[in-house]
């Protein structure tokens, strides 16, 4: 998916651009924020490229590298994840406010859902082409857990339509649907509270939007942008705004295009988006649960943040589930957010950001066949992820 950049013309400049490199990121820091107002500054046109800020190096991106976004600073970070230590981080591109969900189309362009507006980072040449703003108002752009702008994102099938959920502080949701060509907003459709994450199904006939503050899944017509609300409430709505047993993010089935949303390592929730029916299955790490992928073959991958009562639920986890219901529970250390899968299944990347206290600055890289588990320190509270 991720072409390289061209390399030098001679051996003596390809070394030193690489010595450059490396003197840079060992040099390079970021800082976020947490909870308050970002200081003003000029809005990029969709089309300015001059707030760009490229990475040190101009080296070819090696097969596998990973894209993250850094939820506590404004930038996105690659990453490689064969390599440790400080070598592991490639270098950051200026994304946008607490970015938080992500996606990458064929052509390597990656779609950043920030609190400004939705970024366009070219992955090949490292550099962010365009911030779309959004048309929904979210009021002052800040940061933390509860800050309003573009939460989930994804792309259509044939990648021409980008849909972002926007949350509102305080108010319903909306999913703002983008022309990628255009890269303009081209609609606009009310959904729940807290649009954690956007799903699209297999067709691209439909978009699916997880809404945690209002227990519910929206589903969006994509042809007529009509919408349905399922609810997705195994333990009940009762606690409102201030219960953590919630939806969070939701996998789209290969199979059968059904969504799977994990509930505290206890309970999973199959929901038919077509009729609306729900299906509890009984899951088993028995902790607070958030990010979800799902493989090829149907097998479900689920961080466990930590318990919400320690003397009672387990510690951080990835839940293993095979599509028959058989889970394994592979220990992390610390809370986590969100996960990507190798492409060839082998291993799992898991963020450490988390979007609630206790976060740290990196991710573990996940052996899925021997279960062991590498942390590498790279980004600044990375939360989404995605394979190039």
């Amino acid at each position: 998916m991720t072409s390289g950049i061209r390399s030098g013309a001679t051996v003596l400049t390809a070394w030193s651009t690489a010595l450059t490199a490396v003197l840079a990121l060992t040099l390079a820091g970021c800082a976020g924020g947490d909870g308050t107002p970002a200081a003003p500054g000029p809005t990029p046109s969709p089309q300015d490229t001059s707030a760009s800020q490229r990475p040190p190096g101009t080296a070819r991106l090696p097969e596998g590298a990973l894209l993250v976004t850094d939820f506590g600073a404004d930038t996105v970070t690659f990453v490689d994840p064969a390599r440790r230590g400080d070598a592991a981080g490639l270098g950051s591109v200026e994304a946008g406010t607490a970015p938080y969900g992500i996606a990458v189309g064929d052509d390597g362009t990656a779609w950043v859902a920030t609190a400004e507006g939705v970024a366009v980072v070219d992955t090949r040449a490292r550099e962010r082409t365009a911030l779309i703003p959004y048309t929904t108002d979210t009021g002052p752009v800040t940061t933390g857990e509860y800050r309003g702008g573009g939460m989930g994102i994804a792309l259509s099938p044939d990648g021409g339509r980008v849909y972002v959920g926007v949350n509102v502080p305080g108010g319903r949701g909306a999913l703002e649907v983008i022309d990628a060509g255009k890269r303009e907003v081209t609609g606009t459709v009310p959904v729940g509270r807290r649009p954690f994450d956007v799903d699209v199904s297999p067709d691209g006939r439909h978009v699916y939007v997880t809404g945690h503050d209002s227990f519910d899944v929206t589903v969006v017509d994509t042809a007529d942008r009509s919408a349905r609300r399922i609810e997705v409430a195994p333990y009940g709505t009762e606690g409102g705004l201030g219960s953590w047993l919630k939806p969070h993010y939701t996998a789209v089935r290969p199979s059968d295009g059904a969504l799977l949303l994990p509930f505290e390592g206890e309970r999973l929730a199959v929901v038919d988006p077509g009729t609306g029916r729900v299906r509890i299955e009984r899951m088993t790490a028995d902790t607070h649960q958030h990010g979800v992928a799902v493989g090829r073959d149907g097998t479900l991958y689920v961080v466990g943040t930590g318990p919400i009562d320690p003397s009672e639920d387990e510690g951080p986890s990835l839940t293993v589930r095979a599509p028959g219901g058989r889970e394994r529970i592979i220990p992390l250390d610390g809370p986590h957010e969100s996960v990507a899968l190798s492409a060839d299944g082998r291993t799992a990347y898991v963020t450490g950001g988390f979007t609630r206290d206790g976060h740290w600055d990196g991710i573990s890289v996940v052996d899925l066949e021997t279960a062991g588990v590498t942390r590498l320190a790279v980004g600044d509270r990375p939360l989404g992820v995605v394979v190039l």
